[in-house]
């Protein structure tokens, strides 16, 4: 059995603002540092083997503060942008009570929640899964099945993609799923990657 943990980073400068963040590569908050390090306080006792973040400084610095309020014996993380938050393209800096005005809401929430409809000059969830899915399966997969506890920090729609993928959902179920920022979330896997069970910790 294998256990992995993944968790979205704390809030960044441009959630705070409201802006569509996207591959743009912002701070965290001090909310955002509190977030990271009570996700490390949740996730103390458990030991990893791997530890991976996107490529942006907001998730490699959440997955930093969280092994270490943990207390966790020092890892080498492993940064790809395979796990980078789905690219918004065009809206990317944008206010998105202003991008409503400019668009109409209607329209935005089809950008925001559609399974495959990108905004424009960006990506769907569908897109983001399609980058997402096949190096977790390349890379992370392995490690679960040789029984190595692994830890992802990474962004809203790129966990959407891999619980998606980890627990079966549908696009319009993944589309309504909440990922909270700095909310670990603990899968036990057996040898097969079979799901054993999955909760927020």
């Amino acid at each position: 059995m294998a256990q992995l943990v993944l968790f979205r980073h704390g809030q960044s400068t441009w959630n705070l603002e409201n802006k569509f963040t996207g591959w743009v590569d912002v701070e965290l908050t001090p909310k955002g540092v509190e977030e990271a390090k009570n996700a490390g306080t949740k996730i103390k006792g458990l030991r990893f083997d791997y530890a991976y973040a996107s490529a942006l400084k907001r998730a490699q610095n959440t997955l930093a503060l969280a092994l270490e309020t943990a207390g966790h014996p020092p890892l080498i993380p492993i940064f790809n942008k395979a796990l980078n938050e789905r690219m918004y393209g065009d809206l990317q800096g944008l206010n998105k009570t202003e991008t409503e005005e400019k668009f109409g809401s209607e329209q935005v929430k089809i950008w925001r929640r559609s399974f495959d409809v990108p905004p424009p000059n960006g990506e769907s969830l569908k897109d983001t899964a399609a980058r997402v899915i096949p190096y977790f399966e390349s890379e992370i997969i392995p490690k679960l099945k040789a029984g190595k506890n692994v830890v992802i920090a990474a962004h809203g729609n790129s966990l959407r993609a891999l619980i998606m993928y980890l627990e079966k959902m549908t696009p319009e179920q993944i589309l309504e799923f909440e990922i909270g920022t700095g909310q670990p979330r603990l899968y036990e896997l057996d040898n097969d990657i079979k799901l054993i069970s999955a909760k927020n910790l």
